[in-house]
């Protein structure tokens, strides 16, 4: 083989071990299986590199500082070799420390040892035939490393080849198999074709050999990401930008020459590898995203079945909550109807007060099944015509006695002329109109309420103004929210902060608007809520809320 073409073929060799190397490397960094390999492929480099030279010089002293180089470099092959096998393929060093450190301190010890006589007391250079180096007594603790650690990493391969699980069986495999293929072709062109056929002219090229087990032992390691497109497009150039700059080589007409252009393709090398690792990290980073993205939609998912759970839980709990208000109230309502015979003024007084508190009681439920109601979409209206002034008058009528209670004046301005009716359901405004109404007693603690309603040939409103607590403009921005209770509410009331968000439902589901307006803290406050005159409702009993309700935000007029 020609000096030149065989100098090209050992540098792609030498340059596809790097390049698996640290591809391994930079995917599992902090793995020992990943640490270890990218050694033992710059140790198996840098021997394939100066076994290769110490065949391409004819000076004796610089053949003789080669040779001993080549046994140099194959000491920690050997020690890397045995190690790996051991860790090969779990993340955590599996050798023993104090075994690995009696090891590394023999491997030290003999790698210093192979640049002395001990192992060669010389070296014979003759003109075109290969070095011969003359063996010396030492090379006996030169054979325990790496001889013996070879054989044993070996058999340690092949039992736990027979005896892994399925789920790293394959990984043994090709890991068997690379090293099989390399040890197999080193034995019979580095040993027997000069030992028995005195033919030499393939140890030079032992890199070549040493391809196919740093080739599988990488796909073996990380087997899914080298299969990325992307990665192998990269990994692919990188290749082909070395490989022309490995060309140069075959130009080189002497060993400083060689030496020079390999350190540029070495360079390039670095290059190439900072690319691959760059893109690489880029991969990982899309598909962390993707797991990421997995990951929430999987907990979206647990999370709706939670809500949904909720809902359902609360809708069974606020129809066994409201059977007890419920009867309490029949017996309530027959007992100040004198039913049960006549009362004194005291008892009055107390069973009026116990009416109202059971009142507020089912009212409080009656907003949680109306929530619960809104969140599965199951929230059922009945349009039709209706007066919104006998609304209006029949609710103030109802909580003038509260008002009253609370010594506020609770006024209603009627318009001049009566409204024209409008289709809405009933119940639910009536509902609405008394949630204003009561909030504005309840966080009023002097003064007067005034209802009014008003229309014009657009629309139909209705509106609320106390002289209560007020609110300032950090609260307005979430008053209709659900749950949302503005400060120090709970001195004035016992709610959830569920009154305005229902009714904000309601009416929306009205296509109409709900808004507040306050001086500010202090100074009273007016709510008010506006129903187009010619909605377009048609009767119905039942809107999907899911697809119709809007999202809550903050209202205007």
């Amino acid at each position: 083989m020609p000096l030149n073409l065989g100098s090209f073929s050992v540098t792609i060799a030498i340059v596809g071990n790097l390049i698996l190397g640290f591809i391994v490397f930079f995917s599992r960094k902090k793995s020992a299986t990943s640490v270890l390999f990218l050694l033992l492929t710059i140790s198996i480099s840098l021997w394939s590199l100066v076994n290769f030279l110490s065949y391409q010089n004819a000076d004796p002293a610089t053949v003789a500082v080669l040779v001993r180089l080549v046994m140099f470099f194959a000491v920690p092959i050997g020690t890397l070799f045995l190690f790996f096998t051991y860790t090969f393929p779990h993340d955590k060093f599996a050798v023993r420390k104090e075994y690995a450190a009696v090891l590394i301190s023999y491997s030290i010890f003999v790698m210093i040892a192979t640049l002395t006589p001990l192992i060669f007391s010389q070296v014979n250079v003759s003109t075109g035939s290969a070095p011969e180096p003359v063996i010396a007594p030492g090379i006996l603790m030169f054979i325990i490393i790496p001889v013996l650690a070879i054989l044993l990493g070996i058999l340690l391969l092949a039992k736990r080849t027979l005896q892994s699980p399925p789920d790293t069986k394959k990984q043994y495999r090709l890991f068997s198999a690379g090293a099989s293929i390399m040890f197999g072709l080193i034995l019979i062109f580095n040993f027997l074709l000069p030992s028995f056929f005195n033919n030499s002219r393939f140890i030079p090229f032992s890199a070549i050999f040493t391809l196919p087990f740093v080739a599988f032992t990488a796909y073996a390691i990380f087997k899914h990401h080298l299969l990325n497109l992307k990665i192998i497009t990269t990994e692919v150039l990188t290749f082909l930008l070395v490989l022309a700059t490995a060309a140069e080589i075959i130009l080189s007409s002497n060993l400083p020459e060689i030496i020079f252009r390999f350190s540029i393709v070495l360079l390039v090398l670095g290059v190439g590898i900072s690319l691959i690792r760059s893109v690489r990290k880029e991969v990982e980073q899309r598909e962390l995203l993707e797991r990421l993205t997995a990951q929430l939609e999987n907990a979206n998912g647990k999370l709706k079945a939670l809500d949904q759970a909720r809902s359902e839980f609360i809708t069974i709990a606020s129809h066994q909550l409201r059977t007890p208000p419920a009867t309490i109230k029949w017996f309530l309502s027959s007992l100040l109807g004198g039913d049960y015979g006549p009362l004194t003024d005291d008892q009055k007084q107390a069973l009026t007060k116990a009416e109202r508190t059971n009142n507020s009681q089912i009212s409080l439920i009656e907003d949680m099944l109306n929530v619960s109601r809104i969140e599965r979409g199951k929230m059922e209206f009945l349009f039709e015509p209706a007066d919104l002034l006998d609304l209006a008058d029949t609710t103030c009528e109802q909580l003038l006695p509260i008002a009253q209670e609370k010594h506020l004046e609770l006024i209603f301005e009627k318009p001049a002329f009566n409204p024209p009716q409008i289709t809405v359901d009933k119940e639910k405004i009536r509902q609405v109109m008394n949630n204003l109404i009561d909030n504005a007693i309840k966080y009023t603690k002097s003064g007067q309420i005034t209802v009014r309603l008003t229309f014009d040939f657009n629309e139909l409103r209705f509106s609320v103004t106390d002289t209560g607590k007020g609110f300032g403009p950090e609260e307005k921005n979430a008053m209709f929210d659900k749950f949302s209770r503005g400060k120090e509410s709970i001195k004035h009331s016992a709610g959830l902060g569920l009154g305005l968000y229902v009714a904000k439902v309601i009416i929306d589901q009205h296509k109409g608007k709900i808004w507040a307006e306050s001086p500010g803290e202090g100074q009273g406050s007016t709510f008010t809520f506006a129903i187009p005159i010619n909605n377009g409702l048609s009767a119905t009993t039942l809107i999907d809320l899911t697809r119709q309700q809007p999202a809550i935000t903050k209202a205007s007029p």
